[in-house]
């Protein structure tokens, strides 16, 4: 089996694979000044694309420029700005994606028709052109392959973010040898069937089109789309990629096998940067998986897990490191699965705290022992609910954030 080397520390993950370049710089659209808010992804040859876009039917006209894009199968350029997300802004929004596309186009000499086009920020306000002219300029002078390249323009698309989410895994196998790196944005607004998210990644492998989307939706569904922060869906995700099939060591990817192997390292970096945007949840003080077990068929694996990942009451519970099982079981209940409390058992990190229609007897007698080990497991940084149903095969693991007041702060004062 090849080997899949995670690439660690400091690097620069989008310009990792061969052939691509990156590049950013400010030019006014954020109002801090010692921040990045444009940034240009280059491969230096033509790509296979392929992306996935909000399913939200108030979609950003970025969105909808960059989905004829992809559907001609073709690009080689990305451009990105934050601060603003140019939703809800019209025809004349409509025009400033398309222009975008045209002003990196001119400056890479290639077709606007291969530029992607992706915008962040706050929506309905309209571009500044002025601004995103002077961004595109200075970002396609700085394009280049070095690993602050790459941190920069991770830097370049936060917009609540409080840290850069990258990374970068390498297949090496002789003949079956390729990089794959990502960046991704998202704190806030994130919910399954794409987050307020921005997610690009690109890779040196050579692989066609069909497979390169297959393999893309298949690893989106098991990572963004199974994180929320707060249940909302945003007018402007995507997760897009580039393959440029620049690694010199890398044959045709064709067979099943090989094509696993490509899944197996894309999933990688998916999950990753997936997990990264929950531990950076506006407010989040803890990361909380939700492991449903033994349900009676996929959907009400999923119903369940989305449902208890979702509940306000149950994301306060946690931050207060109150073990609420209350919470937890009726969001199951609620979620429209099928479901027998009789059947149901309910474990915090792995300790069982409610089996057959009751909580367990160390809670209903009040034992302070059993209480401080609960209190104690509820106070570390991680922790996973896991709801075995003893209905059936099926099972769902979805990943979420506690809500703390920072959470109610960040976004009181988060204005359109």
């Amino acid at each position: 089996m090849p080997e899949i080397n995670a690439i660690k520390g400091p690097t620069g993950a989008i310009v990792m694979p061969e052939g691509f370049q990156a590049g950013a710089a400010y030019c006014g659209l954020k109002e801090d000044i010692t921040s990045l808010d444009m940034g240009i992804i280059f491969s230096t040859s033509m790509c296979e694309a392929a992306a996935v876009f909000t399913k939200n039917k108030i979609a950003a006209a970025p969105i909808k420029f960059s989905q004829k894009i992809i559907n001609r199968g073709n690009a080689n350029a990305i451009v990105i700005n934050s601060g603003n997300a140019n939703a809800c802004t019209g025809e004349k929004g409509n025009k400033d994606a398309e222009d975008m596309a045209k002003i990196t186009a001119d400056l890479l000499n290639i077709n606007y028709q291969n530029v992607i086009v992706a915008s962040t920020g706050i929506i309905g306000h309209p571009m500044e052109m002025d601004k995103v002219r002077s961004g595109i300029e200075m970002a396609a002078k700085d394009l280049g392959s070095d690993i602050p390249n790459g941190s920069n323009i991770a830097n370049a698309i936060k917009t609540t973010d409080k840290f850069i989410k990258e990374a970068a895994v390498k297949v090496n196998n002789g003949d079956l040898s390729f990089t794959i790196g990502g960046i991704a944005k998202g704190s806030g607004m994130i919910s399954p069937d794409m987050a307020t998210m921005l997610c690009f990644i690109t890779t040196d492998a050579k692989i066609s089109r069909e497979y390169l989307n297959s393999c893309l939706q298949i690893s989106t569904n098991r990572s963004f789309n199974r994180i929320t922060v707060d249940g909302h869906t945003s007018t402007n995700d995507m997760v897009a990629i580039l393959a440029n099939g620049a690694s010199m060591q890398c044959k045709q990817i064709s067979s099943e096998k090989d094509i696993q192997v490509f899944q197996n390292a894309l999933d990688y970096v998916t999950l990753t940067l997936a997990k990264k945007i929950i531990e950076d949840g506006e407010g989040a003080t803890k990361f909380i998986q939700i492991d449903v077990l033994e349900a009676e068929s996929q959907d009400d694996a999923d119903k369940i897990a989305r449902a208890v990942a979702n509940s306000p009451l149950v994301k306060t519970a946690i931050n207060g490191e109150d073990y609420n099982w209350g919470r937890i079981v009726s969001a199951a209940g609620y979620s429209g699965a099928q479901i027998d409390e009789n059947r149901l058992r309910l474990f915090i990190n792995k300790i069982l705290i409610y089996s057959k229609g009751t909580p367990v007897p160390e809670l209903i007698n009040n034992d302070e022992t059993f209480h401080v080990m609960l209190q104690n497991e509820m106070q570390k940084k991680e922790i996973t609910i896991s709801l075995q149903l003893g209905l059936g095969a099926e099972s769902s693991t979805m990943w979420t954030c506690d809500f703390s007041h920072e959470y109610i702060t960040i976004n009181a004062e988060y204005h359109t």
